[in-house]
């Protein structure tokens, strides 16, 4: 962007510590659109001898003609400064032109300036963002710093090198080379599309290389179990406490659907009397930092009853003993295995399973199931309704029997 106004300026400055008959010492002042900034000439001079109108040592003098000549040189050298800066189709501002004389690096790094924006999101965990959060936003530059090395071979690139290309580049590399899925990819680029997203509000670059970029996720059809499934898992005798602790937390979680982090921060305070008198979960989602009230159902309640003198439940205040999200997920993969359920069972899967087989298929209203999962939109929730095609079945069955065709319908419909 070429500048409006533009101005060179050399003056005399007083020394911070002056003396009397002490030289002034020499700057060049570099005013770009009303904005100055000064860069001294390395040089003094006698203020008796300076002429303030040229900008220039007065007299005929050799030391007079010497520094003039020097200045001149100095002064060229911020003209072309200037000029570099138009022949680069950078923007011109006084502190470009500065450190394109000085040989000074101005350049902004992708790298560098995403790092210094996870510190920023560190430095306000758990107050404004998640832990889960800031570990996506990690996740996301060491997938970043890792494509850069192996597309560019650099340990960081210039962020004018954002363009359709760097981002399409990117996503192929984390399907091809971090074996991706379509849904994860999008996920990573999200993140990263915030980064581009402040360098483009920064004007470090001129437009967003993802405008033309699709982050569209694909539909996909999310895993939950069944009442069958569930009645399966909650009757079965477990060798190990270890086991049977880890199936009531995930039973828990399907009954409430509150998500992992939820169970784990949730504490016995945020278990209280709703308005109906009974006893309802008041918490706030951590991923989301939505208030979600939960009415406790006969089995959540006989749960949290179970471990009300859990020495770990005691100490810490929470509801459950849980373990971290990481072994919790191990189990329940044994304990599939143990109940024959031929499912990859995770613990979000609870949540799903809260969200259709608990709620939806029992004919809980949309709006209401919304509210208990924490969900900021309804958009969020609809997902769960398009996979209860089972639930649509059994009452279209039902519908039939009603509707069933007796002799006389018959005789009717063959007139």
């Amino acid at each position: 962007m070429l500048e409006k106004t533009f101005s060179l300026l050399v003056y005399l400055k007083k020394p911070k510590f002056y003396k009397d008959n002490d030289p002034y010492q020499i700057y060049l002042r570099i005013t770009v659109d009303g904005d100055p900034i000064a860069i001294s000439a390395k040089r003094t001079w006698d203020p008796n001898r300076w002429n303030s109108r040229s900008g220039r040592a007065a007299g005929s003098k050799e030391d007079a003609k010497s520094l003039n000549l020097y200045l001149d040189l100095l002064s060229s050298k911020v003209h072309d400064a200037r000029r570099a800066l138009i022949d680069a189709n950078k923007d011109i501002t006084a502190l470009a032109i500065k450190n394109c004389l000085l040989g000074v690096d101005d350049r902004k790094y992708i790298l560098k300036e995403f790092q210094a924006h996870n510190l920023q999101i560190q430095a306000l965990v758990p107050e404004e963002y998640s832990p889960g959060t800031l570990d996506l936003f990690e996740r996301t530059l060491l997938h970043v710093r890792r494509f850069i090395l192996w597309k560019y071979d650099a340990p960081d690139l210039d962020i004018r090198k954002l363009d359709y290309e760097f981002i399409s580049q990117f996503s192929f590399y984390l399907k091809s080379e971090r074996k991706c899925q379509h849904n994860t990819t999008i996920k990573y680029l999200t993140y990263f599309k915030k980064i581009v997203l402040l360098c483009v509000k920064r004007h470090w670059i001129r437009q967003d290389p993802f405008s033309e970029f699709s982050l569209a996720k694909r539909y996909i059809q999310r895993p939950y179990l069944s009442e069958n499934e569930l009645v399966v898992i909650s009757e079965k005798e477990f060798p190990t406490d270890r086991l049977s602790i880890v199936r009531d937390i995930f039973l828990f979680s399907c009954y409430t659907g509150l998500a992992y982090a939820d169970v784990q921060k949730l504490r016995r305070t945020e278990i209280v009397i709703g308005i109906d008198g009974e006893e309802w979960i008041d918490t706030t989602r951590q991923k989301t930092d939505t208030i979600s009230k939960i009415p406790l159902l006969p089995v959540s309640q006989a749960i949290i009853r179970k471990y009300d003198k859990h020495p770990v439940c005691m100490v810490k205040g929470t509801v459950m003993p849980i373990l971290s999200n990481q072994k919790m997920n191990a189990y329940l993969k044994e304990i599939a295995d143990t109940c024959g359920i031929n499912k990859v069972l995770t613990f979000h899967i609870a949540r799903h399973t809260f969200a259709t087989t608990i709620t939806l298929s029992n004919g809980v209203p949309i709006e209401s199931v919304s509210k208990m999962l924490g969900h900021k939109n309804l958009k969020q929730t609809q997902h769960y309704a398009k996979i209860l095609d089972v639930k649509v079945s059994e009452d279209m069955m039902q519908l039939k029997r009603k509707m069933a065709v007796g002799p006389k319908e018959q005789q009717l419909v063959q007139q």
